[in-house]
């Protein structure tokens, strides 16, 4: 549902529960997407991305890495040689690629927090859900920046990355992977997500998915993924989650 107006949080609600048969709900986690969600982090990416793509002699466009978020990076270097060359990489070469990738997206300036973000994450934790980090990432530039950016919010242990998942998004093994960090069930989480790839992962997890559209991704998009709402902007998002909470634990 494309959020218009408050009456459209409890209605979003209402479709939750009658799609997963749930009853009753008590917020606990909260599951975050990094790159695009709590960073603002997309366009420097996919520009990393298609240089690293293009020296290898393949075609493509520089948008179409927004669209492969969440994936993670030695699957969207197969994707990409299967459809280039009919073959993929040996995983020595696809680690050395994305090393490259990782290099070029390291050079470009960093990425600030996301507006709203910050804010949001902090509210979380003050009405006593804990911060979950689901990204389909495995270097370290951002990961290593959480601790300062959001202030310790993101535990070690309550971490989900390309590291310690077999398939990335939209499989839901991440989101599944993070609720079982967290130990609550699926009805008892919410998911923050910017990305189609990474909401049809929530989704098919049980979860409430909230996206939030922060880059050139269409709002019917993230909606015909299978988000719960869908939300404008961070801040958008950040104003009206309250009234959300209150409509998803009564």
């Amino acid at each position: 549902m494309i959020f218009k107006d408050p009456s459209d949080l409890q209605a979003a609600v209402n479709a939750y529960r009658a799609k997963t048969c749930t009853t009753r709900q008590h917020i606990r986690a909260a599951l975050c997407d990094m790159d695009g969600t709590l960073y603002d982090s997309m366009s420097r990416h996919a520009k990393a991305w298609y240089r690293m793509i293009t020296e290898q002699g393949i075609a493509c466009d520089e948008n179409e890495f927004l669209m492969y978020e969440g994936m993670t990076g030695a699957a969207t270097i197969r994707l990409l040689f299967q459809r280039a060359f009919g073959t993929v990489p040996d995983e020595a070469r696809i680690k050395e690629l994305y090393h490259l990738k990782t290099l070029y997206f390291s050079e470009q300036p960093k990425p600030d927090p996301m507006p709203g973000a910050q804010h949001l994450v902090q509210y979380f934790r003050r009405m006593g859900i804990r911060p979950v980090l689901v990204t389909g990432s495995g270097q370290t530039t951002l990961l290593n920046r959480l601790d300062a950016d959001y202030n310790n919010a993101f535990a070690a242990d309550l971490r989900v990355t390309a590291h310690n998942v077999t398939k990335g998004k939209p499989d839901p093994e991440p989101y599944l992977k993070g609720l079982e960090m967290a130990q609550v069930c699926a009805s008892d989480a919410i998911v923050l997500e910017n990305a189609p790839l990474g909401v049809e992962s929530g989704a098919r997890a049980g979860i409430f998915t909230i996206a939030v559209a922060t880059g050139p991704v269409p709002l019917q998009a993230l909606n015909d993924a299978g988000a719960s709402i869908v939300f404008s902007s961070m801040p958008q998002c950040d104003k009206y989650f309250p009234e959300l909470l209150f409509c998803l634990n009564t």
